[in-house]
């Protein structure tokens, strides 16, 4: 996916233009445009609206100059968080991009200049390029061209771009129909990026799973046909880099149910259930275009859950990886099935940090609904790194418990442990102590349970429903911000 080139420019020429004003900017301007760009027009259209200048802190506005020029006023709060800065930003780009510019020009100014740009061309990048769709006739325009006037520091742009290419790359794959993104057609697609990027890369097929005895994801995945599941293994290595980060991502390419079959009100966009894979792959080649001096484990356990003869059934027990065995309570808890083992393959390397994304709960999306997603970690101190990080990134996350006393509703009479519970309660949270069971060597570890995947008019400063939660966060969690 091709993201619009950036020009520094002297003055705008683009029909279609963002005006970032400093909260400090006093309006309606005394000298015209010398004080604000299209100022004498902003002027009008506030006295129109009978707006007070400030209110373009939450609430941007547009309107067509003499010559036809489209341009859109937001005003930018330096006290605000990053979210809402986004979010005022998201909103001004959308008046301009619905009408799907070739060519779009951003203006910055004042103390909040460098913070402006950055917030538009990167929310210019993740929502000018288009995601595919399948009609006989796409009649979509991406963007091409960004102009920036204002912003004299071109450094932080590289790393914004491969930030933006992760965002899109998730968001690509998480779209794609489940007949397109099978997990074989899928293997195919991750290694054509690995041979592009220079990674590593491994595959545990299912034979040789079976041979290595991780029954909790052969189970899972049995019911499919073809048998084309397989936990991916790429490794991405920075000469320079101090510490190994374990990324471990949930990648269901379509969940059913399985015999426990979903109503459809619940399987539909469940093609959407690999996002937490997606996440980790779009996390993985933007640390790679920002050629990050760490070391990087990616670990995707692509599957399908399915309806089959086959397929594995309520109060089957089946043995994992670490030898642990696993009463299956409800076929529809397939995540953290293959994530058992997906762990313990990605823990048993010992990493510095591990963290695993996976659209996991539904109770996390009863708690949160979909503007947080949920994290949880194995020290208070993790936890908090990551809440704070959410909150510089923009992508917000809450830090659940998971103590000790929460683990007897899982406690087994014919295996060492059930999967889940029947009634659902807390499920968010024994899914994580679950989940525990399969790290090893005391690996420092963060699970995120990706309940903002899907936000319904976009999120922050993505316009689409699906937005890419956590490529963001995930890059400021592994340069240690």
């Amino acid at each position: 996916m091709t993201l619009a080139s950036l020009a520094f420019a002297n003055t705008l020429s683009a029909t279609h233009q963002l005006i970032l004003i400093p909260k400090a900017k006093t309006l309606p301007p005394k000298n015209g445009i010398a004080s604000i760009a299209h100022g004498d027009l902003l002027a009008s259209v506030l006295k129109r609206r009978d707006m007070k200048a400030e209110e373009l802190a939450k609430s941007p506005v547009a309107a067509n100059a003499a010559d036809g020029t489209l341009v859109a006023w937001a005003m930018l709060d330096e006290k605000k968080d990053a979210f809402a800065q986004q979010v005022v930003v998201r909103k001004a780009l959308q008046l301009l991009l619905e009408e799907q510019p070739r060519v779009l020009g951003i203006h910055v100014s004042g103390a909040t200049a460098q913070r402006a740009a950055e917030l538009a061309v990167y929310g210019a990048w993740v929502n000018g390029a288009l995601l595919p769709v399948h009609k006989k006739k796409d009649e979509r325009k991406p963007l091409q061209k960004i102009e920036l006037y204002g912003c004299s520091d071109k450094k932080p742009f590289d790393a914004l771009k491969a930030q933006a290419a992760g965002n899109l790359l998730c968001r690509e794959l998480t779209v794609l129909p489940p007949n397109e993104l099978t997990p074989g057609a899928y293997r195919l697609r991750v290694k054509k990026l690995a041979q592009a990027n220079g990674w590593k890369f491994e595959e545990f097929t299912m034979p040789k799973l079976r041979r290595m005895g991780a029954g909790a994801f052969v189970a899972v995945a049995q019911g499919s046909d073809p048998e084309d599941a397989a936990i991916v293994h790429l490794t991405y290595k920075h000469p320079k880099a101090r510490q190994t980060i374990a990324l471990v991502g949930k990648g269901i390419c379509f969940d059913t149910g399985g015999h426990n079959l979903k109503p459809s009100r619940y399987m539909h966009n469940m093609h959407e259930d690999m996002n937490g894979s997606a996440v980790s792959l779009g996390i993985l080649l933007a640390a790679t275009q920002q050629k990050l001096a760490v070391n990087i484990d990616c670990w995707l356990a692509l599957a399908q859950n399915h309806i089959s003869p086959k397929a594995y059934k309520q109060n089957d027990i089946v043995k994992a990886l670490n030898g642990t065995s696993i009463e299956v309570m409800h076929t529809d808890a397939e995540g953290r099935m293959v994530l058992a083992d997906t762990l313990t393959l990605a823990s048993r390397a010992k990493p510095d940090l591990m963290i695993d994304f996976a659209t996991l709960t539904g109770s996390m999306a009863m708690a949160l609904g979909a503007r947080y997603s949920g994290v949880f970690a194995t020290s208070d101190e993790l936890a908090q790194r990551a809440v704070s990080v959410g909150r510089q990134s923009g992508e917000r996350l809450c830090a659940f418990p998971q103590d000790e006393d929460y683990e007897p509703a899982l406690d087994s009479k014919v295996a060492d442990i059930k999967q889940c519970t029947l009634d659902g309660e807390a499920d968010h949270i024994l899914a994580t102590r679950f989940l525990k069971r399969f790290v090893e060597h005391d690996t420092p570890w963060l699970h995120v349970d990706l309940s903002a995947s899907r936000c319904e008019g976009g999120l922050g400063i993505v316009a689409h429903d699906v937005n890419g939660f956590g490529v963001a966060w995930g890059l400021q969690m592994l340069q240690g911000k």
